[in-house]
């Protein structure tokens, strides 16, 4: 499946448009699932093979911005709440679990504070913590493209935007074959674990979600990061949904110190360290554990 295979889109309430790609079994439990920042609607085939075997659908969607979905500028972490109640009741579903990867992992969590009861369980993979300078040092044990991202995030001024635009006119005239390794599209921000981890065909996905969600701008990347330098609208300490928190002592992208913040704060969190894992490898071979993972925090199907 290319990463734009499938995808459809609903017009929510206020008129702005959501893409979503739907997968897996066509009945049972609903997992939504939050890509990472920058991307869009993220079907990986290993994802969805892993849900049509245990029966689950996915239905994954492109955050504003991205890919075909509207912006919504200035968006706090919370409206991926809102956005996803309504994909939700478009697909037909009542309840749902949720799991979201790096940039996305904010995402699942705005999901089980602000819809309970519906939101059955999250889990957030390689997410990133609340930018809180005073308890910890955000960007330290980041590769040096982070470092630099979010250092101008923070002043969010013209050498920001000029550095999003930058990296976005390099991704899109990539082709496949110019792309051997995850270390070719991430640089720095790649461990050797990750690197181990990757497959032609992996990489080749990603470069295209990426490309996709890129494909109307960068307005989807910088709301991303703003949101997640903002109070994220959430109180994760009052959380009543049950939350996982996977994290890997081997990822330069969002360094284990943002899991071991989050499994500290976020109310009831189950946490889960990986030693021997990496960003991208956190994901590469484990779908078929997230969404066990879900069922266990669920307390079984929903």
């Amino acid at each position: 499946m290319t990463p734009d295979a499938g995808l459809r889109s609903i017009t929510l309430h206020d008129g702005r448009t959501l893409e979503y790609v739907e997968g897996g079994a066509e009945q049972g439990p609903l997992v939504v699932f939050h890509h990472g920042s920058p991307g869009a609607a993220f079907a990986a085939p290993p994802l969805l093979e892993a849900a049509q075997a245990r029966g689950m659908r996915v239905v994954a969607a492109s955050r504003a911005g991205y890919g075909g979905s509207s912006r919504d500028e200035g968006r706090a972490v919370l409206a991926a709440a809102s956005d996803t109640a309504a994909l939700i009741d478009a697909v037909g579903a009542e309840r749902f679990a949720t799991a979201g990867w790096s940039g996305g992992g904010p995402h699942a969590l705005a999901c089980a504070a602000a819809l309970p009861g519906r939101c059955v369980a999250a889990l957030s993979v390689a997410g990133v913590a609340p930018y809180l300078p005073a308890e910890f040092d955000w960007t330290e044990g980041m590769g040096p493209e982070n470092v630099a991202e979010f250092r101008l995030g923070l002043e969010a001024g013209p050498a920001y935007d000029e550095m999003l635009d930058g990296y976005r006119e390099v991704l899109l005239a990539l082709r496949p074959e110019d792309v051997g390794s995850a270390h070719d599209l991430f640089g720095e921000l790649v461990s050797d674990v990750d690197e181990r981890a990757s497959t032609p065909e992996s990489v080749a996905f990603i470069l295209g979600n990426l490309a996709h969600g890129l494909a109307p701008g960068v307005g989807g990347w910088r709301d991303d990061d703003q949101a997640f330098l903002r109070d994220w609208g959430i109180d994760l300490g009052a959380m009543t949904t049950p939350v996982g928190v996977w994290f890997g002592d081997q990822d330069l992208m969002v360094p284990a110190r943002h899991g071991v913040w989050l499994a500290e704060h976020v109310k009831g969190a189950r946490a889960t360290r990986f030693a021997d894992e990496g960003h991208l490898s956190i994901v590469a071979g484990r779908f078929p554990d997230m969404l066990d993972e879900l069922v266990a925090l669920a307390g079984g199907t929903w």
